[in-house]
């Protein structure tokens, strides 16, 4: 046994349980119906009330773009953007109205225009890490798997399947924060790639990748195939269809961690107007060497756990190419595009993307993110809405309360360094009672400080928190007349609390008793963001 891991689970069972267990009937007496808080679950809240927040005072503001297609000498046409004018770069919001872009318009048309420099260079794309808990969580939901879903599919592969009448585990233990692969993974890896891709396609040597989390614990390997021989075509009728594709998933992004890079050939042309008032720029990349585009093609723009990350042509740009271009070369404009564009709120959260954001964060561990979230799901404080999450009015009111009155220990800072010291304990640096005595001394302190916290100072509190959310500002700037009773036309809406929970209410009561429930339709409720 492993002293210093078992002080570590202890110290981290107690943390959870002290604040669980103190703060929860916290927000019971003075928040009625709120069900739980919880150390990472309560920050996990806060993070996707906050993106709400974010969205609801969003001010979208107008931008306009010109795209111009060019033909060269022998023909061909090509597309680029307008980049300079007068000799200044173009911001994203430079041009910010119809009347500049038409300004823009018609200098282009009346203008001539040639070839300016050509550069030419090649750049790599490196293969991502292998897989652990959080990315695992996070790519299966771009295969529309959410987390709970995907940690459920992949205990299957890992307990073991009946295969051709042997019950076989097909992948390594699925909770794990390490990007590491033993030696004899390596080695069947290199070989399978050698055997069916040749030697082009296998690196010099073996690649080793480096955990970028500061709290990683590495007591396991990767996510990957027990024996990569064993194909996702082979295994193909031995499984049920969300097991084949997690399966998949994981075979392909650990063969490909060990391919050899993809090589980009990337030009970029300046077209140059003659009087030198506009400048334009054109982009074009051709895959010059497909390398882990081979078996793992998807994975060209998702960089986040790349060690050897470098700058990849996204989208349009991989497989446009270019016309041959010399300097000087005459352009001939044949087509201009105008286009109005509007900035867009932040996206609220995926499974995916929450996940992502609180492992960068440090908070939490990888195989209790599944957990938080569907925790977060059945105390009725969020909504997964078109794959996203909303927050719930009693979701937002347990995050407002949490924030005013134990702000502390929703910190995203607070939170990840109690996981920097859970670590310290884990490796022998520190001491568990230690950090449980400190912890409490400052915690037991925030507790006694809410005993003679009244009702009227919690209301303040959240009216000042989630005004804007329950009574919208107009147009002109004006909240007052969103706050109206409608009933009385005198007293002035604002939270209540009750037995049965929170609810709008005249301040005129008991001689107005106009109420309504929480919730509310926004603006923005219809949002359908991409990520």
């Amino acid at each position: 046994m492993n002293q210093e891991l078992v002080d570590a689970y202890r110290a981290r069972r107690a943390l959870d349980r002290l604040y669980g267990y103190k703060l929860s009937p916290v927000l019971w007496r003075k928040l009625p119906r709120s069900r739980s808080a919880g150390r990472v679950q309560s920050v996990a809240l806060r993070l996707i009330c906050e993106r709400e927040s974010e969205i609801e005072v969003f001010q979208s503001d107008e931008f306009w773009t010109i795209d111009v297609t060019f033909a060269t000498t022998a023909g061909e046409p090509f597309v680029a953007s307008l980049t300079h004018v007068d000799g200044k770069k173009l911001g994203k919001l430079s041009l910010a109205d119809k009347e500049s872009s038409d300004n823009i318009v018609s200098q282009l048309s009346a203008n001539k225009f040639s070839i300016g420099a050509v550069k030419r260079k090649q750049t790599k794309s490196h293969p991502a890490a292998p897989l652990t808990t959080s990315t695992l969580q996070q790519k299966a939901g771009g295969i529309g798997f959410s987390a709970s879903r995907t940690m459920t599919v992949a205990q299957r592969l890992y307990e073991g399947l009946d295969i051709g009448g042997e019950t076989v585990g097909l992948i390594t233990y699925m909770r794990t924060d390490s990007v590491t692969l033993s030696q004899s993974a390596l080695s069947s890896c290199r070989s399978f790639i050698k055997r069916d891709f040749g030697d082009a396609y296998l690196p010099d040597k073996a690649r080793y990748y480096r955990n970028k989390s500061r709290n990683a614990q590495e007591a396991h390997e990767a996510i990957r195939p027990t024996d990569v021989f064993r194909t996702p075509q082979s295994v193909r009728k031995y499984l049920d269809n969300d097991q084949a594709r997690l399966y998949e998933l994981i075979w392909k992004q650990t063969i490909a961690c060990q391919m050899a890079s993809a090589v980009l050939d990337q030009m970029v042309v300046t077209i140059e107007a003659q009087d030198h008032s506009v400048e334009l720029r054109a982009t074009g990349s051709v895959v010059h060497f497909d390398g882990y585009f081979k078996i793992s093609r998807d994975d060209v723009r998702d960089q986040s756990s790349n060690t050897n990350d470098q700058s990849v042509p996204g989208g349009d740009e991989r497989d446009r190419r270019l016309p041959p271009m010399t300097e000087g070369q005459a352009a001939t404009l044949t087509s201009i595009l105008p286009e109005q564009h509007f900035t867009q709120p932040p996206a609220r959260y995926s499974e995916a993307s929450l996940v992502r954001k609180m492992e960068e964060v440090g908070i939490g561990r990888p195989s209790t993110y599944a957990s938080i979230i569907k925790v977060l799901q059945d105390r009725n404080y969020v909504q997964l809405d078109k794959r996203r999450f909303i927050p719930e009015d009693q979701g937002r009111l347990v995050s407002a309360f949490l924030t005013n009155f134990f702000a502390r220990y929703i910190e995203y800072d607070f939170t990840a360094e109690l996981e920097s010291q859970l670590e310290d304990i884990s490796s022998g640096r520190d001491d568990w009672r230690r950090v449980l005595q400190y912890f409490w001394q400052q915690f037991s302190g925030s507790i006694a400080g809410t005993s003679d916290l009244s009702i009227t100072q919690v209301l303040d509190a959240l009216n000042d928190t989630l005004g804007r959310h329950f009574f919208p500002t107009e147009e002109n700037g004006n909240s007052d007349k969103a706050r109206v009773c409608p009933a009385c036309k005198n007293g002035k809406l604002s939270l209540k609390l009750g037995k049965f929970g929170a609810f709008i209410g005249c301040s005129d009561y008991p001689d107005c008793r106009y109420t309504r429930q929480l919730t509310v339709e926004t603006a923005n409720s219809e949002i359908d963001e991409i990520t």
